[in-house]
C-alpha cells in the first residue's frame, strides 16, 4: 500500500510541474508577480520532486542489499548441501 501511495503523490507531483510548465509558457516578463508566485510554486515542487527521488533511491539500495542477502544465503545452503552429499 505504501508504495501505490508513493506512486500516487509522485505522480501528483509530477502533473503540479506539467501545469506549471504550461503555466510559465502563458506569463508575461512584464508581470512580476505572477512570475514570482511561479518560480515559487515550481521551486516547491522540485524539492517535492527531490524528496521522492531521495525515496525511491533509498527503497532501490534496500532491495539491492535484500538481494544481496538472499544471493549469500542461496549461496551458503548449497555449499552446505553439497557437503552432506559427499
Amino acid at each position: 500500500m505504501r508504495g501505490e501511495e508513493a506512486k500516487a503523490a509522485g505522480e501528483a507531483l509530477l502533473r503540479r510541474l506539467r501545469r506549471l510548465v504550461a503555466r510559465a509558457a502563458t506569463v508575461k516578463g512584464s508581470d512580476r508577480k505572477q512570475l514570482l508566485a511561479l518560480l515559487d510554486d515550481l521551486e516547491t515542487t522540485r524539492r517535492g520532486l527531490l524528496k521522492k527521488c531521495a525515496e525511491v533511491e533509498g527503497e532501490m539500495r534496500q532491495a539491492t542489499v535484500r538481494t544481496t542477502a538472499i544471493g549469500a544465503y542461496l549461496r551458503n545452503s548449497q555449499v552446505h548441501r553439497g557437503r552432506r552429499h559427499n
